[in-house]
């Protein structure tokens, strides 16, 4: 906070009951972290309460713009590191944020569709999770409302996801990793403490 110099990401993935089951950490150097900001590339180890390494994040240096349509953000997951099962791909939209989830063969699974306008106002932002085909909704991702003094003085953010019970174990490591996609994308504070509204910035 003194400093004004951007640190590594820490986070604590919690089941329903409020049980820490992983623990995630970034893992870049000072100088991507400070240079490229949100948009920066990393690697994001999620480790269990044994500090073994379960799952591996890899986000490539891309655009963060929709004016850039042939290089936008994607996110590969790894599960156990260095097999890949799944990846997140944003697709061009003029103004919706929008993503596909897809298995390691680049297979289409899920689709996930966010709001116009990325912005905490009192509520949760619920990032929808649909079907290939987009006509039913499935699951969701929500940035939750954590209250006006959490949220105007801290970077400092929690998230809910929901998915269907029966979804492949290596889908559901992939909807972690959409997760901590949408939050660099959309929630990640930058050098001014402005956040990030929307598919423009």
């Amino acid at each position: 906070v003194l400093s004004g110099f951007e640190t590594n990401n820490k986070y604590e993935i919690k089941n329903t009951l409020g049980q820490r089951v992983y623990f995630a950490a970034e893992d870049t150097d000072c100088c991507t972290r400070n240079c490229c900001g949100p948009s920066r590339p990393f690697t994001l180890r999620i480790t269990d309460n044994l500090g073994h390494e379960v799952i591996t994040l890899e986000r490539p240096l891309r655009c963060s713009s929709c004016c850039f349509p042939c290089c936008l953000q994607e996110l590969e997951v790894q599960a156990p590191p260095g097999t890949p099962v799944g990846y997140v791909v944003q697709n061009w939209h003029a103004c919706l944020p929008k993503f596909t989830i897809q298995d390691e063969k680049r297979m289409d699974i899920l689709k996930i569709t966010g709001p116009c306008v990325v912005c905490s106002c009192g509520g949760d932002i619920n990032f929808e999770v649909k079907s290939v085909d987009e006509t039913s909704t499935v699951g969701r991702i929500s940035k939750q409302w954590s209250g006006f003094l959490k949220e105007a003085f801290t970077d400092a953010d929690n998230f809910g996801i929901t998915f269907p019970m029966d979804l492949d174990v290596k889908m559901k490591a992939v909807m972690i990793g959409a997760c901590f996609l949408i939050d660099f994308m959309f929630f990640e504070y930058t050098g001014d403490n402005k956040q990030r509204t929307g598919v423009w910035q």
